[in-house]
């Protein structure tokens, strides 16, 4: 959690911070209302928008119960003193001025709504999809500006932002490849796909450091979700 690990794209790198709960490097002077407006909004303790990199458009919809969890987990972080390495952006786009008219014409922020009409677990693996896991982050279109297209979420995208392609994972193309509830929750669970291959680039990252960890009740939720299943 000391940060450092880089996110490649076409306007440079982004490093990800220091969230340890160490008081000069890290988050150790932050208040959780700083926190929930840093994690919902974009906006860090000083006023200044945060780069879309960190997909606070998605955070948004993030409940104040697991937002509160995610607050009291990283305060169990051992706190490392390091600095968070600066961002490596091209210029005009390191210029964080910039960041107010891109929010205003492209910033789209996921909010969570429960369909009534659909299962516990239909919902709440929309709310995992769209919200804490982000998939649409990497699985949809995005315009010149790195803005998400306004339709076509989940669709995949061709040029993703690091020189990679992602496949569109709506449950029509998912079901026509021959995805279903069980093997998907395998992959994102252990990486391994159908036919015995393995997910690679960025969605072996995601596989390894994310969703392995959920619960398996949370994988069949998202796997219910994102096949559209009407239990």
């Amino acid at each position: 959690m000391s940060g450092g690990a880089a996110l490649e794209s076409k306007f440079g790198n982004f490093y990800a911070p220091n969230i340890t709960p160490d008081a000069e490097y890290g988050i150790g002077r932050w208040t959780f209302q700083q926190f929930a407006r840093a994690v919902r909004q974009g906006v860090s303790p000083d006023g200044e928008s945060y780069y879309p990199a960190f997909p606070f458009e998605f955070y948004a919809s993030l409940t104040d119960r697991d937002l509160a969890d995610i607050w009291e987990a990283l305060q169990e972080v051992p706190a490392v003193a390091a600095p968070s390495t600066p961002n490596a952006v091209k210029f005009p786009f390191d210029i964080r001025l910039g960041l107010k008219p891109w929010r205003s014409l492209f910033e789209r922020v996921y909010t969570y709504k429960e369909d009534p009409s659909r299962s516990e677990a239909w919902n709440q693996g929309r709310y995992l999809v769209l919200g804490p896991t982000h998939c649409a982050a990497c699985h949809s279109p995005r315009n010149l500006a790195g803005g998400l297209a306004p339709e076509g979420d989940l669709s995949g995208d061709p040029v993703m932002q690091d020189g990679g392609a992602s496949p569109s994972i709506t449950s029509h193309d998912l079901l026509t490849n021959g995805w279903t509830k069980e093997n998907l929750v395998s992959a994102l669970k252990t990486g391994v796909l159908p036919d015995g291959d393995t997910l690679g680039g960025s969605m072996a990252e995601v596989v390894h450091g994310s969703t392995r960890f959920l619960l398996s009740k949370h994988l069949d939720d998202m796997a219910t979700y994102l096949l559209d299943i009407k239990d």
